[in-house]
């Protein structure tokens, strides 16, 4: 026989977890678990056992349980069991499961009644179970014997402690009702780990083995020693019965047969046995499943709100409609262009917080990557000078010059000037990886029509390629024009006179002193690892020096070096590397931080390099130059000048100087504008007014919106997802109406369970007996003879009441309870001549005591008069 309540259970579940996995969900309900706890021969396992409904659990006397059981209830269509440390092998036969438990216990303990920790894990797999699990436990022992260790105690409570601390857990405190509860050592646990007594359930066993005469009346109704969730009393199957192959059914006949014929217990039978303890545990799991409902309720609720709009287009969709086609172009068309407007120009929605795209990097060419290539490209010193030195002595010939000659400088700026079409053409280049980048990532939005995305994708590289032609022959004829006239009358060039006056070091002037160029984290890369290893510091770069510091509080400084002789190159990436690394060093061989020649900065992107690389730059820390030019052995005419000719040298040096930085400044001023006028805007006004024209005659335009197979799957997984959200918040509605929670009981005066370590409150066996006790009135129809009965007060007063009715005895146990005091009970010290409450002088109506009974006293029962 089958736990009912937990088969009834099992199709909401199954629903539940239906609806979840057609989303492709998984349901995490994390059902709690029931762990069985008590002292040892206490009827732990056949709980457990009642409430799965099978007989597969070792039985016996003494400790019978030496190793936790750990055992996972699974949902399946047919019913077998299995063990983790045999996985191979199934069992049909609980007979057998009971065996294999029995062996593989003896394997780990031996076979004289040792323990383990070690749990052996069982699987059932049946359609009769929920998804559970259940542990049985070892029982509470306080001597050791056979094998046991001596603290076998400890290790006992240490194990329990382990599984039931955790917060899901449900505690069965198992205690036999022939034991003093107050010396539970179960429910002393169960204070321990649930304080507030919401998880804990007290089970009474044995209650047919009680001594005769007494029950346990005042412990099942919760008044003598009071838990939140009350007491259960259960009747298992003796040893005797098991021997004798009792099946679970007979015996929860039996039990209910104890119940509604014993005296103590009949009033309350509704309330005890097996069935009402599996009817509780199945309500917490109810009640679990729907405090889980609300979350799993709001999740699935803004999943279908974020598909509602995508659904509403898809509710009349029609493929082959050519109206929607035809209205599906344009949209797409005229997206694609306010995307690609948004990418370059910039836009305030859905900014990329992760990297720069579109306009930003295009930014970053114009005023970072640029102006470092063309610095790259500037002159060598000594090149420069034997090239001037060579130009002004071919000039004069064979005649010996008495003036610099204007024709020199002339001949060298022209060359300079060339060398800026390999830098500008470049940063054309990148521009254009970068516009055909943009394109990219705007046609992803196409990507359900892959022939469109492909052909836009073409045209517009197209176009933009065509535009690069254009774009390079007007940047090549704005040098060619500089090329064409020197314009000595420059109003920022120096002429001859300030050029023979002016020193050398005007070639290295710095930006105002003290003016911070760039913060930023860097790593240096080259500290040994003796010393720390590479690390992270904020570097401020000033127009004098380079400074870094801890973090970027800027508070406590490492170190500040000066700029002066300082140059750049590059460092080859390391092999288990991600960094981009460059350095700096000292062109005079000076060691450049402590005993380092060179400190190695690393970035975590190429782009960062550069960015750095330019700041360095403005300050003027130029890039390393070749050193390969020398080898040849023709320097030695740049040392050999006169006087005259060096004073030559120097004043077209300071010339060529002035001017090259005039038409530096005009190209860079002039490059972004060309290259945005001549490509970009073009580009973009190319998009609006003439890509569906080239569209339409590129392909016809069932073709260009001809679906793509992964649209089409998406679109129906789309409304399937739909509707079964919508099917599984209908389910959820469903088990919100059918099942019904039981709210948590309130709080008692459990204050019992802290003192029992201290002393132990009176048993809570009593003994019965079918005639009234002495000093209450008997059950009596009508008026009661004798003086009036007086009302019933509340509170204080009630000490002055008359003695209830006792054929009712429901409302004793309401008062009772609302007795502040009533636990734990103590024996009344009272005279038993006068009942408890009545003052004094008014005469009593009891009936005189049966003469062959002696006078007992019930003290668990407290009359309305205490």
């Amino acid at each position: 026989m089958g736990n009912r309540g937990m088969e009834e259970l099992i199709p909401l579940v199954n629903k539940l977890q239906d609806a979840f996995s057609s989303i492709g969900q998984s349901c995490h309900l994390d059902l709690p678990q029931i762990a069985v706890v008590g002292g040892q021969s206490a009827g732990k396992s056949s709980v457990l056992e009642n409430f799965v409904g099978r007989d597969f659990l070792p039985r016996g006397s003494g400790i019978v349980t030496r190793r936790p059981l750990i055992l996972q209830l699974i949902f399946s269509k047919t019913e077998y069991a299995e063990f983790l440390h045999c996985k191979s092998k199934k069992f049909t036969d609980f007979e057998e499961v009971r065996q294999e438990i029995e062996a593989e216990t003896d394997r780990v303990t031996g076979t004289n009644k040792g323990i383990s920790p070690v749990p052996i894990n069982l699987r059932v797999y049946s359609p009769h179970v929920l998804n559970l699990t259940l542990i049985d436990l070892p029982g509470i022992t306080k001597v050791p014997v056979g094998d046991q260790p001596p603290d076998i105690e400890y290790q006992i409570k240490d194990m329990i402690l382990q599984f039931i601390s955790r917060e899901s857990s449900l505690i069965l405190a198992v205690t036999p009702a022939n034991m003093d509860l107050a010396n539970s050592d179960a429910l002393k646990m169960a204070k321990e780990v649930d304080p507030q007594g919401l998880r804990t359930i007290g089970v009474i066993t044995k209650l047919d083995l009680m001594d005769e005469g007494t029950d346990a009346r005042d412990v099942l109704e919760n008044k003598l020693l009071p838990l939140r969730r009350g007491y259960i009393g259960v009747v298992n199957r003796s040893q005797k019965d098991i021997e004798g192959k009792k099946d679970i059914r007979a015996a929860l006949a039996a039990e209910r047969k104890f119940f509604l014929s014993h005296p103590a217990y009949r009033h309350m039978a509704d309330r005890m046995g097996t069935p009402h303890l599996q009817k509780t545990l199945n309500q917490q799991l109810t009640n679990h499943i729907r405090e889980s409902l609300p979350t799993l309720r709001s999740k699935l609720q803004s999943q279908l709100l974020s598909l509602e709009k995508e659904v509403e287009e898809y509710k009349n969709f029609r493929p082959d409609d050519p109206t929607r086609k035809t209205k599906a172009l344009l949209q797409m068309v005229q997206q694609f262009g306010v995307d690609f407007e948004k990418r370059i120009e910039g836009s305030g929605d859905q900014v990329d917080t992760l990297e720069l795209s579109g306009g930003a990097r295009i930014n970053r060419i114009f005023h970072e990557r640029f102006p470092f290539e063309l610095v790259k490209m500037e002159f060598d010193e000594k090149d420069l000078r034997r090239e001037i030195s060579y130009a002004i002595k071919n000039i004069h010939g064979v005649r010996t010059g008495l003036f610099t000659p204007d024709l020199a400088f002339e001949a060298i700026v022209k060359k300079q000037v060339v060398k800026l079409k390999e830098p500008c053409l470049k940063c054309v280049d990148l521009v254009i990886q970068e516009l055909i980048n943009t394109v990219r990532q705007c046609t992803s939005k196409l990507s359900s029509y892959p022939r469109l995305r492909e052909e836009t994708e073409r045209i517009v590289t197209t176009y933009i390629r065509e535009r690069e032609g254009r774009t390079k022959d007007q940047i090549l004829l704005l040098i060619d024009i500089e090329q064409s006239y020197i314009n000595t009358n420059h109003e920022d060039f120096i002429g001859f006179a300030n050029a023979q006056q002016r020193s050398t070091q005007l070639n290295k002037k710095r930006a105002i002193p003290n003016q911070v160029i760039r913060r930023g984290w860097l790593t240096i890369n080259n500290i040994s690892l003796m010393k720390g290893g590479s690390k992270e510091y904020w570097f401020v770069l000033t127009a004098e020096s380079l400074s870094w510091y801890k973090d970027e509080e800027e508070k406590e400084k490492k170190y500040m070096l000066p700029l002066d002789n300082l140059k750049i190159r590059d460092v080859e990436k390391g092999f288990m590397s991600n960094k981009h690394v460059f350095a700096i060093f000292n062109t005079e061989q000076r060691n450049v931080y402590k005993d380092l020649r060179q400190i190695e900065l690393a970035c975590d992107s190429q782009e960062d390099v550069d960015s750095w690389k330019a700041s360095f730059l403005r300050a003027g820390v130029y890039p390393e130059k070749d050193q390969a030019e020398n080898e040849d052995g023709v320097q030695e005419n740049t040392f050999s000048m006169d006087p005259q000719l060096e004073r030559q040298v120097e004043t077209i040096r300071n010339l060529v100087d002035s001017y090259v930085a005039i038409i530096n400044k005009s190209i860079r001023d002039l490059m972004p504008k060309t290259i945005m006028h001549l490509m970009i805007n073009n580009t973009k006004a190319f998009i609006h007014h003439e890509l569906l024209a080239y569209l339409y005659s590129s392909a016809d335009q069932t073709s260009l919106m001809e679906e793509s197979a992964d649209q089409a799957q998406r679109r129906d997984e789309m409304l399937r997802m739909y509707h079964a959200l919508k099917e599984a918040l209908n389910i959820i509605g469903d088990i919100s109406t059918s099942t019904v929670s039981t709210p948590v009981p309130p709080p008692v005066d459990d204050t019992w369970l802290q003192n029992t370590i201290n002393h132990s409150p009176t048993p809570q066996r009593r003994p019965t007996s079918s005639v009234h006790p002495p000093g209450r009135p008997p059950a009596v129809r009508g008026p009661t003879p004798g003086p009036p009965l007086m009302p019933v007060p509340v509170g204080p007063a009630a000490s002055f009441s008359a003695p209830p009715i006792p054929s009712r005895p429901g409302p004793q146990s309401v008062f009772a309870n609302n007795d502040p005091f009533s636990a734990p009970p103590q024996i009344p010290s009272r005279p038993p001549r006068i009942p408890p409450g009545i003052p004094p002088g008014v005469p009593s109506r009891r009936p005189p005591a049966a003469p062959s009974r002696p006078t007992i006293i019930r003290p668990a029962e407290p009359s309305l008069l205490d």
